[in-house]
């Protein structure tokens, strides 16, 4: 177990005691520098789709943030910017693309937003290299279901690729979240490897349904069983059992929300350790899993 909650420097001894290469956290975020300045004011100042915001634990230059990584042993991760209006998605992608080719842990990632050319821009993402999308219906504002979103989510369940979805109400309700609109999408689309952000929180019991009907429906740990979110939406006892099953069954996956949490990074593996599912669960949530789906 990570001892060190206050500090990152026992994440390493962590990680080596339970036999893993490293850690593979598929929810870290690096923007634009504008775009990260913008989005950090958010968090720090609160507002409408923040609520009360909170203080950024690692709210550094790129490179510092980048030699953390490194030293905490996340040997995979990808860069997850997402659009929160039209005409700003291509641009995102191609800023994505080029920092994962020239930062070798970072997997290539690309965002979509409906509107006109959207196909044909998430085409020529896959084309470039993309291995993870990421959409956040609540900052986004739009419904999934969005008649221009149609070929893509075809797209990307032929492909395989993970799709990140914010779907759930965290940090405030806004847009088209909640279980309904992203299920229909996977009505429509069952093959399609969601991934859903956050556990669901706090709509947990809906969205681990939906991890329960969809084979390639899986759930990211990001900032779940914290001290920062125990406190306002608890993770529900009785979901445990499924939790622990999902786990071993390679649907549940480290996120992290690095660097946008108000803590020390290595709080989140606290948070994991101290559920008391088991070595062979935390392997397959810290790695295995992660390694599956990339």
């Amino acid at each position: 177990m990570v001892t060190e909650q206050h500090s990152d420097a026992g994440v390493p001894g962590w990680w080596r005691a339970l036999g893993l290469p490293g850690l593979i956290d598929l929810h870290v975020h690096f923007l634009p520098e504008r775009m990260e300045r913008r989005v950090w004011h958010h968090f720090t100042h609160g507002g409408p789709l923040m609520g009360g915001g909170w203080e950024i634990a690692y709210a550094w230059p790129p490179q510092d943030r980048l030699a953390r990584l490194r030293e905490l042993g996340v040997r995979a991760f990808p860069a997850l910017a997402y659009a929160h209006r039209p005409g700003m998605a291509a641009d995102l992608n191609a800023w994505t693309l080029e920092f994962a080719r020239r930062t070798p842990e970072c997997l290539p990632s690309a965002t979509f937003y409906p509107e006109p050319g959207v196909a044909d821009y998430v085409r020529a993402a896959l084309a470039g290299g993309a291995k993870i999308f990421k959409v956040h219906l609540q900052v986004g504002g739009f419904d999934p279901r969005a008649p221009e979103l149609a070929e893509v989510w075809g797209l990307l369940a032929e492909s395989g690729l993970p799709v990140v979805v914010h779907a759930s109400s965290v940090p405030v309700p806004g847009g088209h979240v909640g279980a309904g609109p992203i299920g229909e999408v996977l009505r429509g689309h069952p093959r399609l490897r969601a991934v859903i952000a956050h556990l669901g929180m706090p709509e947990y019991d809906a969205f681990f349904a939906l991890a329960g009907r969809y084979e390639r429906v899986a759930l990211d740990t990001t900032m779940a069983f914290t001290d920062f979110s125990e406190r306002g939406m608890p993770f529900p006892a009785r979901l445990k059992p499924a939790l622990r099953d999902f786990g071993l069954a390679g649907k549940v996956v480290l996120g992290s929300d690095f660097p946008t949490i108000p803590y020390p990074y290595a709080h989140q593996l606290t948070a994991l350790a101290r559920l008391d599912l088991g070595d062979a669960w935390l392997r397959a949530v810290c790695w295995d899993n992660g390694a599956a789906m990339i």
